[in-house]
């Protein structure tokens, strides 16, 4: 595959280059992901991914998947594949802050999660909305509106929106449910954050 986008492309390849070594059995302890003999089963929101290996390729039950067209959720779905580790969730949901690293990452997950979600969704609260129904997000009764999605199998994430008015500029909260401290680095909850909100977006 010809590298486009050095900034999404290089880590990508990276990332395929040590899919090639993976043990799938071991993987498949770890994550909880399935495998048939030739290809990962992932889920991601909306949509059900099969990764082939250890020649990869990536296709999904639907055409607007998200990561069909996306390299930065291909490569979160292989370090996932090669780093992660499924832990159950314990109930509790967590600021971005309060997880370990949290306060070393605040300012890019601010610009990248909460400014961008503030500015997409705040200022469109209906169709925030209706995407999150459509996505089949459970509604919840904080904020202007708010929602919980799974963004892989027992990962939770809530995202809660504030609409701006003449005195206050739209404002946005995502909560993760507490696994999210175990099974993922800072930077790849910082990810977690933009890809949701990618797929929201693309259902606006």
């Amino acid at each position: 595959m010809e590298v486009v986008n050095h900034k999404e492309g290089v880590p990508f390849e990276h990332y395929v280059e040590l899919f090639r070594n993976l043990n799938p059995e071991e993987a498949c302890a770890r994550t909880g992901a399935a495998f048939d003999g030739t290809a990962f089963t992932l889920r991601l929101v909306n949509a059900e991914y099969k990764i082939t290996w250890p020649d990869y390729s990536i296709t999904a039950d639907r055409d607007d998947a998200f990561a069909l067209k996306a390299l930065p959720g291909q490569t979160f779905l292989l370090r996932w594949l090669l780093e992660g580790k499924a832990v159950p969730a314990r109930g509790q949901f967590k600021t971005f802050r309060e997880m370990p690293w949290g306060e070393l990452y605040i300012q890019p997950f601010t610009g990248r999660c909460l400014t961008r979600a503030a500015f997409t969704f705040g200022t469109r609260v209906a169709q925030f909305a209706a995407a999150m129904e459509k996505l089949g997000a459970k509604k919840l009764p904080h904020g202007d509106a708010a929602y919980e999605l799974e963004l892989l199998p027992g990962y939770a994430m809530q995202l809660i929106v504030w609409a701006g008015d003449d005195e206050f500029p739209p404002n946005s909260q995502i909560l993760y449910s507490d696994n999210f401290a175990d099974s993922f680095a800072a930077e790849d909850r910082v990810v977690a954050g933009d890809i949701l909100i990618s797929i929201v977006k693309a259902n606006l």
